[in-house]
């Protein structure tokens, strides 16, 4: 078998969304980990669409993702450690468009100090040189960055997301690169984190007929990498599971049934109040407005 040589890939552009997909719901690698985490969250994000607080890590987070995928703007004999530092101002403007991310440094009503911004942007600025110390970005030429990967399965599941960052090879080897910005998880949790890569995988297996030869996740927080080779009969595994975590959806969106779970996940949830674990109520469900989006509910019965 011919090695996979990363470094030589050659430059393309995005896939264009597939005409003939059903406008339906469609699952993603955040929301099917939603389900699997708490049915309930799963509701509250995808079909009521609450709003959630922004947290200083999250926004974090999405600078510094921009700013590696600008770096790969550059000529790559300029991709240097301080040409991507100088990125993190310009894509800092960008994000305080948002007020909601500009009241994040703001004083808050009852007069609290707001965190650091200088700290901050040194903090992400940090994570972006970490960066460094685990790939040559001048020796890399993806194919694709932030690119939306899609496909219809046989039975009319639409899955799609996107990729941080799809490289491929001269012989056609891909490998799929996810960026974090916290720390590696302890290896009983290692699953947990490649569900998102083997989602992305079974997405370009069936486009593409490939299967990745590597996945790869850049952790920043702590400078390490985590990467994983895929086979075809996981992948067939792995769609198994999707479909099973659909059909179990699709149930509860019919009957409006969603359960929480509680873990100690729920202490980062914003929902708390409307959480029956909590003691909470939710709101009632919303089953036109999911009918109105695609989804199947039940019919609702007229009574005399």
């Amino acid at each position: 078998m011919t090695a996979a040589v990363f470094p030589d890939t050659t430059a393309g552009g995005e896939q264009a969304p597939d005409a003939r997909a059903p406008r339906r719901p469609s699952l993603s690698p955040s929301r099917a980990a939603d389900f699997k985490t708490c049915p309930l969250l799963y509701r509250f994000r995808t079909i009521d669409r609450l709003p959630e607080k922004r947290s200083p890590a999250a926004v974090r987070g999405t600078l510094v993702h921009a700013v590696l995928e600008r770096l790969y703007d550059l000529p790559q004999a300029e991709r240097t450690v301080e040409a991507a530092r100088g990125l993190v101002g310009p894509a800092w403007e960008e994000l305080q468009a948002d007020p909601e991310v500009a009241a994040l440094f703001a004083p808050g009503e009852d007069g609290a100090e707001p965190p650091s911004l200088e700290s901050w942007l040194a903090s992400a600025g940090t994570l972006v040189e970490t960066y460094f110390r685990l790939e040559d970005p001048t020796r890399i030429q993806p194919e694709g960055r932030e690119q939306l990967v899609e496909v219809t399965l046989p039975d009319g599941l639409l899955l799609r997301g996107y990729v941080d960052r799809l490289d491929v090879a001269r012989n056609g080897a891909l490998r799929v690169v996810d960026y974090k910005t916290g720390s590696m998880p302890r290896e009983a949790f290692e699953s947990k984190a490649l569900f998102q890569m083997k989602f992305y995988a079974l997405v370009l297996w069936r486009t593409r007929g490939v299967v990745a030869s590597q996945l790869k996740l850049i952790y920043l927080g702590d400078g390490e990498a985590l990467t994983y080779a895929p086979e075809e009969g996981e992948l067939l595994r792995f769609e198994r599971t999707l479909l099973a975590i659909w059909a179990a959806i699709e149930r509860a969106v019919a009957t409006g049934d969603f359960r929480p779970n509680r873990t100690r996940l729920c202490d980062w949830c914003d929902h708390q109040a409307l959480c029956p674990s909590f003691g909470g109520t939710p709101p009632p469900f919303p089953a036109e407005a999911a009918a109105a989006a695609g989804w199947a509910t039940l019919p609702v019965v007229e009574r005399d």
